[in-house]
C-alpha cells in the first residue's frame, strides 16, 4: 500500500517543479522577444569560455567562504556540525536551488541534512534563519552604500519617489513585524504541548545567536564580502559583453535584483531576476539587451555551480556514509 501512494505523492511535486521551470523559460522569452537576438548571441560570444570558467571558480570560491560562515551561524546557536557536514548542508542548499521556488528554496536542503546529522535540530533551524538574516543585511548595506555614492546617477524621478518608496517599505516591514507577533502568539495559544516546547527550543537558540554579537558581525562581514564579490563577477562578466557602467550603479541595483529573486514565481528565481536587472539599470541609460546578455550569462554561471556543488554535496555524503560504516 505505501508503494501505491508514492507516485500519487510525487507528481504534484514533480508537475509543480515543471510549471516554475516553464514559467522560467516563458520569462526569459519573453524578455528574449523584446530585444534583437543578434545583439544578444553577439554580447554573449564576447565572453571567452575560459573567462566563463575564471568566474565559476571564484564564484564557488566565495561560496566556500559561506559555508564557514553558515557553519559559524548554526554552530552559535548550539547545533554542534563539523565542517563537512556543514560543506554537504550548504552546496546540497545551492543544488536545491536548481529545483526549488526561488532562491532560498535551497535552505529546504540545508535544512534537511542539518537537521538529521545536528544533535539539536532547533539550533540548526535558529542558526539558518540568522545566516538569512546576515546575508538580507549584507544586501541591504549595498543598497544603502550605492545610494550614497550615486546621488547624481540616479534619475530625477527616482529621487523624487525615493522617501515615498523608503516610506511605503518602513510601514510595511512595522505591519508584517506586528502581524507575525500577533500570529507567533496564536500560535503559542493553541498550540499542543510538544509544538509549543519546539518553538521554545528555537527560541533559545535564537537567543543564543544573539548573545554572541562578535559573531553576528563577523557573518554579516563575511555576507557582505560575499555578495560583492558575486556582484563585481557580474560587472566583469557585462563589461565583457560591453556594458560599462560605474561600481556604483551596480552597488544599487544588483542587490535589488537578487532580492526580487526570492519571489518563488519561477525556479530559483531565474527570469525575474534577469527582469529585475533590466528594468533598474535601463533608467540610467543601459542598454536592456546587453544588460540581459550580462544576466543570461552570469544565470549560467549560477546554474553551473549549483551542479558542481551538487556534485560536491554526493561525495562528501558518501565520504561520510564511509566513514560511518568503517567506525561501525
Amino acid at each position: 500500500m505505501k508503494g501505491a501512494h508514492q507516485p500519487s505523492s510525487g507528481f504534484p511535486r514533480w508537475l509543480l517543479t515543471s510549471t516554475r521551470w516553464i514559467l522560467s523559460l516563458a520569462v526569459l522569452a519573453l524578455l528574449i522577444h523584446f530585444f534583437p537576438l543578434a545583439t544578444l548571441r553577439d554580447a554573449i560570444s564576447k565572453i571567452p569560455p575560459a573567462r566563463f570558467l575564471i568566474v565559476l571558480v571564484l564564484y564557488l570560491c566565495a561560496h566556500g567562504v559561506g559555508v564557514l560562515k553558515w557553519r559559524m551561524a548554526v554552530n552559535a546557536a548550539g547545533a554542534e556540525l563539523d565542517l563537512a557536514t556543514s560543506a554537504q548542508c550548504y552546496f546540497g542548499g545551492l543544488f536545491g536551488t536548481l529545483f526549488l521556488p526561488s532562491i532560498i528554496g535551497g535552505d529546504v536542503v540545508r535544512l534537511a541534512v542539518g537537521l538529521r546529522k545536528s544533535p539539536r535540530p532547533a539550533a540548526v533551524l535558529a542558526g539558518n534563519l540568522a545566516d538569512r538574516f546576515l546575508d538580507v543585511a549584507a544586501q541591504a548595506g549595498l543598497v544603502l552604500l550605492g545610494l550614497f555614492l550615486l546621488p547624481a546617477s540616479l534619475p530625477p524621478s527616482w529621487r523624487e519617489k525615493a522617501l515615498g518608496y523608503a516610506s511605503v517599505l518602513g510601514v510595511g516591514i512595522l505591519v508584517l513585524g506586528a502581524a507575525s507577533y500577533f500570529v507567533y502568539r496564536a500560535t503559542i495559544g493553541r498550540s499542543s504541548w510538544k509544538l509549543r516546547r519546539r518553538i521554545v527550543r528555537l527560541r533559545h537558540a535564537l537567543r543564543s545567536v544573539k548573545r554572541r554579537p562578535l559573531i553576528l558581525i563577523a557573518g554579516w562581514l563575511a555576507g557582505t564580502t560575499i555578495q560583492f564579490t558575486f556582484l563585481v563577477l557580474t560587472a566583469l562578466l557585462a563589461i565583457s559583453c560591453g556594458l560599462k557602467l560605474p561600481l556604483r550603479v551596480w552597488l544599487f541595483v544588483w542587490p535589488l535584483a537578487k532580492l526580487a529573486a526570492v519571489l518563488p514565481l519561477t525556479q530559483g528565481g531565474m527570469g525575474v531576476r534577469e527582469a529585475a536587472l533590466v528594468a533598474l539599470l535601463v533608467p540610467f541609460g543601459a542598454p536592456g539587451a546587453l544588460v540581459l546578455a550580462a544576466g543570461l550569462v552570469w544565470e549560467g554561471v549560477i546554474i553551473a555551480g549549483g551542479l558542481v556543488s551538487g556534485g560536491i554535496a554526493l561525495v562528501l555524503r558518501q565520504s561520510s556514509s564511509s566513514s560511518n560504516a568503517g567506525n561501525d
